[in-house]
């Protein structure tokens, strides 16, 4: 069986801007206005990204096999998923952290039952990136930061047969790589209440080349709460030996953002 299935399931929301504010002249002074101490803020975002998937994966020493699986393919297959953006900001400088996780299986009857009656494959991806930002420009309706930082995936791939002279065996092909990214994200209010948001990183490491781009509107029902809902692509071109995993991702993406 050369069919593999995994998706990162995934997507992704940006969270910008430090908090200043002025002190009130007294009647005797000058005024002179006094910003605040900086403050430390956070924020949440969990996600949902409606992945396709296209590219070449190899794994178990056969031959690279050629993968178009839709939304619909991954969901009919997908046995759990979890995805969560963090941020932490104090004055300019940010961290920030993007966690997805999915697992997929499928079973299917073989041909004749012979060497087995049926044959199974389950797989895991985890893809986690840490990045440190530092806000280049902010004014009322604009902002951007720099960012740099690094991702690590790791794919995991089980086996199985059941029934025939292979009933009962099963095979695990597994591999961990990081790589470094750098680029920026900005995002540019409309109105007060409605922004548009994205991103766009490259890099590479034991990856021959990483990107991921992303871009979506957002709107503000408070200052704590906010919802996003965009596109997101994400590229991996990665090999060692005969284990291969040279996809691009991408999807409609929506989620919420929770500022504390």
């Amino acid at each position: 069986m050369r069919r593999h299935l995994l998706a990162a399931a995934a997507a992704a929301l940006t969270i910008s801007g430090a908090a200043r504010a002025a002190d009130l002249p007294s009647v005797s002074a000058p005024l002179q206005p006094v910003e605040s101490a900086p403050e430390v803020t956070f924020a949440i975002a969990p996600y949902l990204w409606g992945i396709s998937m296209n590219g070449k994966l190899a794994q178990f020493g056969l031959p690279t096999v050629e993968v178009d699986a839709s939304f619909s393919d991954i969901l009919s297959n997908l046995d759990f998923a979890a995805m969560l953006l963090g941020e932490v900001r104090y004055n300019r400088l940010s961290l920030l952290s993007d966690f997805n996780y999915s697992k997929l299986s499928i079973d299917r009857a073989t041909p004749l039952g012979i060497l087995a009656t049926s044959a199974g494959v389950s797989s895991e991806m985890l893809r986690w990136s840490l990045f440190g930002g530092y806000e280049v420009l902010s004014n009322e309706t604009f902002t951007v930061d720099v960012l740099a930082g690094a991702q690590m995936m790791s794919v995991e791939t089980k086996l199985s047969f059941t029934g025939g002279f292979l009933g009962g065996v099963s095979r695990t092909d597994s591999d961990t790589w990081f790589d470094a990214l750098g680029g920026a994200r900005a995002r540019v209010s409309l109105t007060p209440q409605v922004y548009l948001t994205g991103w766009g990183l490259i890099g590479a490491g034991q990856s021959d080349l990483v990107w991921d781009v992303m871009g979506g509107v957002g709107y503000s029902f408070n200052d704590s709460i906010s919802a996003v809902a965009g596109y997101r692509a994400l590229s991996v071109d990665y090999q060692d030996g005969g284990f291969r995993f040279d996809v691009v991702q991408h999807g409609p993406i929506v989620g919420g953002v929770f500022r504390f």
